[in-house]
């Protein structure tokens, strides 16, 4: 679930950054602002395409440890952006599928 969280994030920031979809998914100001930062938002979504794929790798690899790793990322990147943008919706888009991600490996 994480991963696919992942992939639809990346699909929003690199593709449909100036769309409505994309302005209304992220609250951007307007049209013109989605304009002047969508090469920061594909860089964006380039990360996050990493993170997903990373996630995969260790999946299929088998790879315990990887797999924490890559969730605890996702974990803290919703902390801090929630934190940082003011919008606790993100908190429960990255981070608790990440913490239910964690414990479910942690505990199996």
């Amino acid at each position: 679930m994480v991963i696919i969280i992942h992939i639809y994030i990346v699909y929003l920031e690199m593709f449909l950054w100036t769309t409505k979809k994309g302005i209304k998914a992220f609250g951007l100001k307007n049209k013109n602002f989605a304009e002047e930062t969508k090469v920061m938002a594909a860089n964006q979504g380039l990360y996050n395409g990493f993170i997903a794929i990373g996630l995969l790798w260790s999946i299929l690899q088998q790879k315990t440890e990887t797999t924490l790793f890559f969730l605890i990322c996702v974990f803290m990147a919703g902390i801090y952006g929630a934190y940082s943008t003011k919008k606790i919706k993100i908190f429960y888009i990255q981070s608790i599928p990440a913490i239910i991600a964690i414990l479910l490996n942690l505990l199996l």
